[in-house]
């Protein structure tokens, strides 16, 4: 069984899935209307991440009886996704006080790195570190630091999915390089599901993702990231570099609220992207050009670091070094 034939069915399955959710969305008026913190002016559905969940978490069931997932991988992804899922589209429909929310991503987390297995020892600078159970609780952090911060990136027409296409392809060609075959049918997988989806999500975007998409995309890319770094440490170096957009734009936004006191739980545009959305007064240049960075410039480094000579940290540093410059170029985090 191979899972290249799944990718048409999963792409048309997603695409298919998130018309019918617009027309819910529609009739039960579950729409987003714009308000003064919003990036966009139009009314429009929201909830269409869901189709990204049901079609993905599918799949991986066909992988799994197709023996062509781990098993850790296959229940920390299953278990992990529907929590996640099922609590963003709680939100989506009324609201979860945000300290119940955060208990359930934490719960999401345990439940992930107890069947991935942690977090591997470190390889940088040619060392060999193991943190141990220092370590997973780093990496139940990271898990709900990626889960959580793509829910704030998620803020204008198409970027959350272009990043997801771009960095879940960009991740198959370093296990093809590498003729990592079992873990190139899920990230790829993934891909298809979100680009089904995003054709309706482009800008003009038709519908939103909403909370129960994004908050299970970041989760997910941080599992297979993770599930990743078991086979070659050099691989979590190469997702953290391809995630590069996202890593640095949302944490430099939230080091800079933080430290003015502000409550980083509540909605706000002070992200680099958004700020960049409003000079330019449309959303697509901005989109396309997170996807051009993906692939011309994070993949080719992440590229150097999995398969060639380039040191994990050292490749992190040069990757992020222009993005932290383009983050204060746009003024990442600056009061409104």
């Amino acid at each position: 069984m191979s899972s290249v034939w799944l990718v048409p069915v999963v792409f048309a399955s997603a695409f298919i899935l998130t018309a019918l959710l617009r027309r819910y969305a529609l009739s039960k008026s579950l729409i987003d209307i714009p308000n003064d913190r919003s990036s966009h002016t139009i009314p429009t559905p929201r909830g269409g991440g869901v189709a990204i969940v049901v079609t993905f978490l599918a799949a991986l069931c066909l992988l799994f009886v197709g023996e062509l997932i781990p098993t850790g991988l296959f229940v920390s992804a299953m278990g992990a996704g529907a929590l996640v899922a099922i609590i963003g589209f709680m939100d989506d429909h009324g609201h979860i006080a945000a300290r119940w929310r955060l208990l359930g991503h934490f719960a999401a987390a345990a439940w992930a790195l107890y069947w991935l297995g942690g977090l591997p020892p470190i390889h940088a600078f040619g060392q060999v570190v193991n943190l141990g159970w220092v370590g997973s609780a780093l990496a139940a952090f990271y898990l709900v630091w990626m889960l959580n911060l793509y829910n704030f990136m998620d803020g204008i027409d198409g970027i959350a999915g272009v990043e997801a296409v771009t960095v879940c392809l960009g991740a198959c060609l370093l296990y093809a390089l590498g003729a990592d075959a079992p873990l190139i049918g899920s990230t790829l997988l993934l891909a298809a599901a979100v680009g089904g989806f995003l054709v309706w999500n482009f800008p003009k975007a038709r519908i939103f993702m909403g909370d129960a998409g994004s908050g299970f995309l970041g989760l997910i890319l941080g599992i297979l990231a993770l599930a990743a770094s078991w086979v070659s440490f050099e691989l979590f170096w190469g997702w953290l570099i391809l995630l590069g957009v996202f890593i640095v734009d949302a944490t430099f936004t939230l080091l800079r609220r933080l430290l003015r006191g502000e409550k980083v739980y509540e909605a706000h545009r002070s992200h680099a992207y958004q700020f960049a959305s409003r000079r330019y007064a449309q959303h697509w240049p901005v989109t396309v050009t997170v996807g051009l960075i993906n692939l011309l410039w994070l993949l080719p480094i992440a590229v150097c670091v999995s398969r060639l000579w380039l040191d994990g940290v050292a490749g992190l540093i040069l990757a992020y070094a222009p993005l932290v410059f383009l983050a204060f170029k746009y003024q990442a985090g600056k009061a409104e």
